[in-house]
Order: C-alpha cells, then structure tokens, then sequence
C-alpha cells in the first residue's frame, strides 16, 4: 500500500490547534473553584512549580491564564482536601493529576533502590527515625524539626540539614507527599495515608508510559514532532527514549490513528496529529481576549517550538548579568487573541499593592494603538489577581 502524503497546514492553523490544545482561545475553558484547577491540571499533565517570586509564582500563575476566577485557595484545596492533585519531578517540580500517578510510580520505586540524588546522601537510620516520628506525630514541615545538626553539603543543591535530605528522600522515593504547601514551605505526609491507600499505585508498564507520554502530548499540543513529544521527559529515563517514541508514532500512523503533516516553512521536521483534530472547526480566539503569560507556560516552556509557530522568540533573563539584558528580569510574555504582541518586564510592589511595569516591549507586527487599551485593562485584572483584591 503506498503511503498518503502528509497533510500540508500553514503556521496559522498549526498555532490555532495548539492555543485550542492549551485552553487559550475562551475566556473561562474550566469553570471556577476547586474542581476547575483538578480539570485544568488533568488537562494540561502538569503544571511547573518555580521558586521565582519576582511576581506570583508560576503555578498561580499558569492556572490564572486558564482560570479567571482562580484563587490560590482552590490550589490548595485540590492539593490537601479533595486531593485530586500531587506534587512530583517530571522535568521539574510540578503539580500533577493523581489519576497520572501510576506513570510516576516507577521513578518513584527506582528511586528506593538507588536514592542517592539531588537531595544528597541519607542514612537508614536518619529515614526511618522521620517516617516513624511522621507516622507517629502527623505531617511535618521542615521548620517543625529543630534538632538537626548541620553536615557538609556534599554538591551544590544539597542541604546541610539531615533531616531536609530525608524528607526529600521520602519524597522522590514515593514513601512521603506534599500534603501541604504555602509558599515554599511544604509539609510532608506519608503517602498512603494521606490518600487513604493500602499501597502505592501499580506502576504503568514502560509501554503504557510510553503511550501516555504521547497521549498527553496530542491532547495538550494537537500537532506534535518527536521533539516537541518528547521535550524533558526526564522523569521517566530509561523508559521514555526518542527512538521507543518514534517508533510508537510510526505504528500509530501505520494504523491511522495519526496522519503525518507537513507545516509550511517548517518541512524539515515532521509532523502528525490526530484525523479528528485536523477535521475539527478551530475555533479562534476573540481579537480582545488577553493572556499575560508565565515563561513556565506550557505555550511558552518550548522555546524553539513556540518560535516557530509564533514567530516569537522568547527571552529568560532571569540569570543574565543586568547590563546584558534586552527585555528585563522576568519578562512575560503577552497573548492577545493568536498572537504574542508584546513582552512585559513586571515586578509585584508588594509593600504598596502595586503592580511595576518595569520594561515593556512590542513585537513586529504588534498594533500597539489597538491592542495597548486591551493589554492595559489586563493588567489591572492581573495586579488584583497579584493581591487578591
């Protein structure tokens, strides 16, 4: 049988699939309250955790793009009551669906039998005297333990603290979940018991990984390349690699479940998506409706792929020396209707209430007549979103 040739789209319909994928093209795709932040989450497979606090953090943040009523509270409700969310590493500290835990069971079990990691080295002893005293006491913070005595650190992200390498160690090992978190300040519960589980979910197969990682990757991209499918899939080495996936996609087109595509100006890489995603009507965004984005966005965390469909190059300065900058610390960038028109350099003076446009910076093509009356009424949204007024 001769193969199809591969459905040509432009970057206009490629970009409109995706902002569709991420929820972007309606002003309220989830509702509101709690149940609307377990809805996003299972939708989107993540959402990045980031110590940056030049503004709200990044998880408020990305949750308020798609929740317009969004509290912090209805994070913390999914997270600690309903909890219908947990925190794990997937290419970095995320908040995650709890019905996704089964693919994150395994690194967690991995992680028991080999536990040297970022948190450093701990002792037999050191664990089981914290997962007695949790067992026996209830949920822990680190500020609550006062008897540790520092040691050396033994690499850079290490912690001095024994009793802060254990709770990590319970952590990535599965046997302890952030039960709580404010701020920065997490406590730590043990697992089952906080779910109200006799054991930990039986860990996916490394083909069932395999397969949600893809799944995820249609349901919150539309049009997917290896790359962007495969894009810091860290959480799951050894079982995810780019050639098991490749072969995946190659099966699933073979079976007509995925169509190759060609995206003009970009056919050296290819593509493929869903019959059913390429038939649907895409709906386009309203010209007016506004979205400050978080860089952690997942619109935006892919760089190259972000730059290719919106022309849109973003820029991370947040580890640049001050006199190399272009845009500024922490710009953000700005979605008006399909297009990124602008990127804001903005910081929270929280002493006064008051939202700092530090640096503002229009993109090629902008209309900066139109779109700054639209950019500027969101802005007074988003600085009472900053301080809860």
């Amino acid at each position: 049988m001769t193969a199809k040739p591969p459905i040509q789209i432009s970057p206009y319909t490629a970009r409109h699939i995706w902002l569709e994928a991420q929820r972007l093209t309606a002003a309220e795709p989830f509702g509101s309250g709690p149940d609307a932040v377990a809805r996003a989450i299972e939708h989107l497979g993540y959402v990045q955790i980031d110590t940056i606090n030049v503004i709200e953090r990044c998880h408020h943040h990305i949750l308020f793009s798609r929740i317009p009523e969004y509290q912090r509270t209805d994070l913390a409700i999914a997270q600690s009551d309903a909890k219908t969310v947990f925190e794990y590493w997937t290419h970095a500290l995320s908040y995650l669906p709890v019905s996704d835990m089964r693919y994150y069971t395994a690194a967690m079990k991995a992680h028991r039998r080999d536990p040297a990691g970022w948190g450093g080295s701990v002792s037999d002893y050191q664990f089981r005297k914290l997962i007695n005293r949790i067992r026996d006491e209830g949920p822990l913070a680190i500020s609550d333990i006062k008897d540790d005595r520092l040691v050396e650190k033994e690499h850079l992200w290490a912690s001095r603290k024994p009793s802060k390498r254990a709770l990590q160690s319970g952590f990535y090992s599965g046997r302890l979940v952030i039960s709580r978190r404010q701020g920065m300040l997490k406590t730590y519960e043990l697992t089952e018991r906080h779910f109200g589980w006799e054991r930990l979910p039986k860990p996916a197969s490394p083909h069932q990984t395999l397969r949600y990682v893809l799944d995820r990757a249609l349901r919150t991209q539309g049009v997917i390349s290896l790359d962007s499918v495969c894009f810091n899939n860290t959480y799951s080495k050894p079982d995810i690699t780019k050639p098991d996936m490749a072969a995946l996609i190659e099966k699933e087109v073979k079976g007509r479940r995925l169509v190759p595509v060609t995206i003009a100006g970009l056919e050296k890489v290819p593509h493929y998506a869903r019959p059913e995603t390429l038939e649907a009507k895409i709906n386009e965004p309203d010209a007016s409706l506004v979205h400050i984005l978080s860089p952690f966005d997942p619109l935006i965390i892919q760089r190259k792929r972000t730059a290719a469909l919106f022309g849109y190059q973003h820029l991370f300065e947040a580890y640049v020396p001050e006199a190399k900058r272009q845009w500024g610390y922490f710009a953000l960038p700005v979605l008006v209707g399909d297009e990124i028109v602008a990127a804001l350099d903005l910081k929270a003076d929280r002493q006064n209430g008051k939202l700092l446009i530090q640096n503002w910076v229009w993109m090629p093509g902008a209309d900066p007549v139109r779109q700054r009356p639209l950019i500027e009424t969101a802005l007074d949204r988003f600085e009472k979103f900053q301080f809860g007024t």
